[in-house]
């Protein structure tokens, strides 16, 4: 499911980060690009703002299933405090 996902992010942006003939790393850049929103929505991992809303952006209708809840220790704390 992680990977299908992935995979749509990365094939929905390839013609636009495809490597220059003298290299350049654009291809690098997509695939840590689409770890980003991979890691966050299927591990709840956190990132910077702006890289945020620019992963989020770029993963504007590719639809995703069965997503992970994830409670954040704030929302722990506050649950569990009596």
């Amino acid at each position: 499911k992680q990977w299908k996902a992935r995979m749509e992010f990365i094939l929905r942006h390839l013609p636009d980060y495809r490597d220059p003939p003298d290299g350049g790393g654009r291809l690098d850049q997509l695939l840590s690009l689409s770890m980003v929103w991979a890691n966050h929505l299927f591990l709840g991992c956190s990132y910077n703002k702006d890289l945020l809303d620019k992963v989020m952006e770029m993963a504007d209708g590719i639809e995703v299933e069965d997503l992970p809840q994830f409670t954040t220790r704030g929302e722990f704390m506050k649950k569990h405090q009596s």
